[in-house]
């Protein structure tokens, strides 16, 4: 890695935990050529402050002559030969080194050399003494790994849930993982010290082996989420508050741009989440994950919709995000209930509905309250549970906003910006003649109860209530 970027947090979080495992297989080389893009480093060619601060980490620190091949080869050997610490090569170097007019000097980053490619050609071919032959080839690629096959996975037995059963889907999650787990056994999960509340425990204490504990530093828990699921070895699954993935945004997105496949499981989302406070509300995850390249975004609404989501995950080749609820919420569908990515689901409808509220998560439980309140005021509408945010199921959203009167009302426990209704919006305004009508978070909440707080802030059945009465005023 380059030394400017060692002023990364995520290096530190990755230098301590390599250090914790004892990855006596891993060597970092830092290259120390003291300049960065637009001008030194902080520590420029202090070597020595660079192997301080590995050593602190419980690294085996080795400084090295980044331009002498046999002093590189042979610390190698050292790093090889380390056990139960990883090595961390402090090579100074120069930039540019043997080039004239560039050597070691600033403003070089990423240029073309230009005028100074000739000189530097001259300079590099009279330090050649032996231009051969010299009977060398290279060794054929020795590709010793297994190969490894995904089949379809399934769950070792569907889901076994009572209709009207509160459960939470964030419990549901860990019980599912231990479902995957059981039929294929290249399941493997991580956790960022949450796993007592995304229920991670779970998958933990049924398959340990299976489970990585990467503490609080999220950054790099979904570096490692990345690294294990490459090459399609593994199914990747990596927990933590959904609020909490935002501070590891830049590794998710570089992730999906060299085509990741992680699954990632957000816990502890909305103001339905109560009195742990505004800190930890994910109101915004579902714009971060939306935007991600291919991404896939589940909210499943009860226990065996969750179940199916994360089955659908682990067979998905790419990478997926589901938001996972605090609260306990009842059981709506049967356990033989099927779903697919893309597509939504409605819970009820008649030919009299005159608007179609949809809901995902909670919200959906709110969108029924609602239903029964209104159907009996004589008001009847239609409830569509989205299940997936990305890809939204255009077609019947639009089918269900046209059956409707071209009314739509969305309620998402999340910001206005990047979620649930600017998703429906979207698939709807294309084929024009549907009005949406959207409930979000309005401010940032406070910690309080769930119920009191949705209803302040703008979510509730109550909310929902008006929202459709004021759309037929």
């Amino acid at each position: 890695m380059g030394d400017g970027e060692t002023a990364e947090g995520s290096v530190w979080e990755a230098a301590a935990f390599s250090s914790h495992y004892k990855l006596d297989n891993l060597v970092a080389i830092v290259d120390v050529n003291r300049l960065g893009q637009s001008e030194a480093t902080a520590l420029g060619h202090s070597v020595d402050v660079y192997k301080a601060r590995y050593d602190a980490f419980g690294w085996n620190a080795i400084i090295v002559d980044g331009h002498d091949i046999m002093a590189v080869c042979k610390a190698l050997l050292t790093a090889a030969t380390t056990k139960d610490k990883p090595t961390a090569l402090i090579a100074k170097t120069l930039k540019g080194k043997y080039f004239p007019g560039v050597e070691d000097l600033d403003n070089w980053h990423g240029k073309p050399l230009g005028k100074q490619s000739g000189p530097a050609l001259e300079a590099v071919k009279a330090l050649i003494t032996d231009n051969g032959p010299h009977g060398l080839s290279p060794r054929p690629i020795k590709d010793d790994a297994p190969k490894i096959t995904f089949p379809k996975v399934q769950l070792c037995e569907p889901p076994k849930h009572t209709m009207g059963e509160k459960i939470a889907t964030r419990k549901t999650y860990g019980e599912a993982l231990v479902k995957l787990g059981k039929n294929y056994s290249r399941i493997v999960a991580l956790d960022g010290d949450t796993k007592n509340s995304t229920f991670a425990i779970t998958y933990k204490n049924c398959c340990p082996e299976r489970f990585v504990e990467c503490f609080i530093a999220e950054q790099n828990m979904v570096g490692v989420g990345i690294g294990l699921g490459c090459r399609a070895r593994n199914i990747v699954f990596v927990s933590a508050f959904a609020a909490f993935f935002t501070r590891a945004f830049d590794q998710i997105r570089m992730g999906a741009i060299s085509q990741t496949e992680v699954n990632f499981v957000g816990s502890h989302a909305g103001c339905s989440i109560g009195e742990d406070g505004p800190s930890q509300m994910a109101l915004e995850d579902f714009a971060m994950f939306r935007t991600i390249p291919g991404a896939v975004c589940f909210y499943p609404s009860d226990a065996v919709s969750a179940e199916r989501a994360f089955e659908l995950a682990a067979n998905h080749r790419g990478v997926t995000f589901t938001r996972t609820s605090r609260p306990a919420t009842a059981v709506v569908y049967e356990n033989t209930e099927t779903f697919e990515i893309g597509k939504s689901k409605v819970l009820r409808k008649s030919d009299g509905d005159k608007v179609t509220v949809v809901g995902a998560g909670v919200t959906l439980h709110e969108a029924l309250a609602a239903h029964k309140t209104l159907q009996a005021e004589g008001i009847n509408i239609r409830v569509v549970d989205a299940f997936c945010l990305k890809p939204v199921d255009k077609a019947l959203m639009v089918e269900c906003g046209k059956a409707t009167g071209g009314r739509i009302v969305t309620v998402e426990d999340h910001y206005f910006e990047g979620g649930l209704g600017e998703g429906v919006a979207a698939a709807v305004a294309e084929d024009g003649g549907v009005k949406v009508h959207r409930l979000a978070v309005t401010g940032i909440p406070r910690s309080g109860p769930a119920a009191l707080l949705m209803e302040d802030y703008g979510i509730s059945a109550n909310c929902i209530v008006k929202a459709v009465k004021k759309m037929l005023a």
